[in-house]
């Protein structure tokens, strides 16, 4: 029953007194509070806006010349940091605007690996991204969910290009950063669990250091991101490295410590042991093959 008739209904009985069609008045009427949050996300985007500036990038796989939106320096306002690195601000989101996206070809990437791609790999780009691409036309400001579908388009080229495996793991953090923010701790896991799967192969296979991170920092990274998806057991054994090696700073020592106490914590309250399973620890995710075609699905 819509609000017309519904309303009607609370002025009958006065008929007779000529008011037979009551149907167009409404009690509250519409939600005013519509039109005032409309001008008020208007005037947070103009805000925005001034805080944006156009970078000219060129194409490495069509080489389009296009402009890419980026966060002036001085905009960004730190408001805290996350166990896990991730910093949360306030004004507006640099992490919103870290992919760059080529709308000619297709072609996406976090900003840092941008420029560095092989011959080989912009085949493989052309010949499965390209070939099926339909081009985005964006806003001026991007949202949670853009920046989202940003991160995932990037995801998707680096799978195609069969990037190194800290490239896809750092993709993959910065999605499910993006699910922190959302709220959405179901999707936040899954990409947290591809993190630490890629990170950790990266660890053992791949050069220091890795977007800013040397070894040390690395390992309470995978440390931390075991705890936050269920392995306490693993997390442990990650944070007790960082604690006992002679050359890592007291700083990082000390966010280790922080989180095997929080362990320890948990557990003497949940009355749980160590050496077992840890509870609540995630099943097995399926293949490498459903996973990217479930969080590829609209793209």
């Amino acid at each position: 029953m819509d609000n017309g008739q519904k309303d009607s209904k609370l002025f009958s009985d006065l008929e007779y007194l000529g008011f037979n069609k009551t149907d167009n008045w409404e009690l509250y009427g519409s939600n005013t509070a519509g039109p005032e949050k409309q001008a008020v996300k208007e005037v947070e985007e103009n805000k925005e806006k001034t805080l944006l500036y156009e970078r000219e990038v060129i194409c490495p796989v069509c080489e389009t010349r296009f402009n890419a939106r980026a966060v002036k320096v001085s905009a960004a306002r730190t408001v805290s940091k996350d166990s896990d690195f991730f910093i949360r601000y306030s004004v507006i989101n640099p992490y919103f605007y870290d992919v760059w996206v080529c709308n000619s070809c297709g072609y996406a990437s976090m900003k840092k690996d941008f420029e560095y791609i092989k011959e080989h790999q912009i085949e493989h780009i052309k010949k499965n991204i390209t070939s099926r691409w339909r081009g985005r036309k964006y806003p001026e400001t991007y949202d949670l969910d853009i920046a989202i579908e940003r991160y995932k388009l990037s995801l998707l080229n680096y799978a195609v290009r069969n990037a190194k495996n800290s490239s896809k793991a750092m993709n993959c953090l910065k999605i499910a950063w993006m699910y922190r923010l959302k709220e959405d701790v179901e999707s936040e896991q899954t990409f947290l669990l591809q993190t630490l799967e890629g990170l950790e192969n990266a660890y053992y296979n791949e050069d220091f250091p890795m977007y800013g991170m040397d070894r040390f920092t690395t390992m309470y990274l995978i440390g931390e991101l075991s705890r936050r998806t269920g392995n306490d057991e693993k997390a442990m054994q990650w944070f007790s490295k960082v604690i006992t090696t002679t050359s890592v700073s007291p700083k990082l020592k000390d966010l280790a410590r922080d989180q095997k106490d929080l362990i320890k914590f948990d557990h003497s309250h949940n009355d749980t042991d160590l050496s077992a399973p840890a509870a609540g620890e995630p099943a097995a995710e399926g293949s490498k093959k459903g996973f990217f075609r479930s969080i590829f699905r609209g793209l």
